[in-house]
């Protein structure tokens, strides 16, 4: 009873106001932290500009009002001329192929040459290709120049750019995919490329957390139909790139089945890349970003949480109940 009497004499003491102020002061901090990061003087790097997710978050910062440098392989391209027609003075598109470094290092003088009062709060690794193609239908080359782009060219710019962003405690985004934790058929050039960023991902979320920089993994699903990523391709295009050899194993007629398969399941994703960019705009905005951003459907959501926890030869047999594993099996091993 004797500390209740002692604080209940110490509360009477304090005055209203200063209760009044201490209860509006917090109730400013909590409207602030929900507000999140606005653009006033920052400015956002964004790779891959020239259509799909880096063109629609380069117009959705524009918009915030962030300097926003949109790099873009084709800057006299439609995207990037109609990204400018539709955008204020505070977006500047950049020539920027992430597989050169002399490219990367004149875009950074650009940048440094540009920034705005609070420099540059964000890097967006987003540039990136996507190909499909059995392992057996691909040669080293194929898997070269995808980790040239998807891998190596987020190393060479978030090298490049690290220094700019550690100065303003800012934000490091990659752009990944749900094929860097998950294994299928005709996907493994690409999930070799992914995989790897997310590693190189993961390794800078540690090393950059002492510096106050946060580190966001952004992973699509099925969202094909939203962009261009995807190269079109016939199945003669993969049939006539293969050796004498093969052409014994992989028939013609599975290659055109094949070919059929994936291009339907491409066309049943999403049609709206509205998902990809609200979540890039969390990761660069909000007070607290998250370490990764898994973007399926609530179905599939279910699914790919339990998939990483799954033995490897329970993973595995879960593609005994899809059709084209066993038309596979049908066309090329019960022959």
């Amino acid at each position: 009873m004797t500390l209740v009497f002692f604080l209940a004499r110490f509360i009477g003491t304090v005055p209203i106001t200063a209760v009044l102020v201490f209860v509006l002061l917090k109730l400013v901090a909590r409207l602030h932290r929900r507000r999140g990061v606005d653009g006033l003087g920052r400015a956002v790097l964004v790779m891959g500009c020239d259509s799909g997710f880096g063109r629609r978050l380069a117009g959705a910062l524009d918009r915030r009002g962030f300097v926003v440098f949109a790099g873009c392989l084709s800057p006299d391209g439609e995207g990037a001329q109609s990204l400018i027609r539709e955008s204020s003075g505070n977006l500047k598109v950049l020539k920027l192929d992430v597989t050169k470094d002399e490219e990367v290092q004149r875009a950074k003088k650009t940048v440094q040459d540009n920034l705005p009062e609070k420099g540059l709060w964000a890097v967006v690794n987003n540039a990136g290709v996507s190909d499909w193609a059995e392992i057996e239908w691909s040669n080293v080359e194929d898997y070269r120049s995808m980790a040239d782009i998807n891998l190596f060219g987020a190393i060479r710019t978030t090298i490049a750019f690290l220094p700019l962003v550690r100065a303003a405690k800012g934000r490091m985004v990659f752009v990944s995919s749900i094929f860097a934790f998950f294994h299928c058929l005709n996907m493994a050039a690409y999930s070799v490329s992914k995989r790897g960023l997310e590693a190189f991902a993961d390794c800078l979320r540690v090393e950059t957390a002492s510096f106050g920089v946060k580190v966001s993994i952004i992973q699509p699903g099925n969202f094909s139909g939203a962009t261009n990523i995807l190269k079109t391709r016939t199945a003669l295009d993969l049939w006539e790139k293969l050796d004498e050899d093969r052409k014994k194993v992989f028939n013609r007629r599975y290659m055109e089945v094949a070919n059929d398969y994936f291009k339907s399941t491409c066309e049943t994703g999403f049609k709206t890349a509205e998902p990809v960019v609200t979540a890039m705009l969390h990761a660069l905005t909000a007070p607290g970003p998250k370490s990764r951003y898994l973007l399926v459907s609530a179905l599939d959501t279910v699914f790919f949480k339990l998939h990483p926890f799954l033995p490897t030869v329970l993973a595995d047999s879960l593609f005994c109940f899809s059709s084209m594993y066993r038309t596979r099996a049908e066309m090329l091993f019960l022959k």
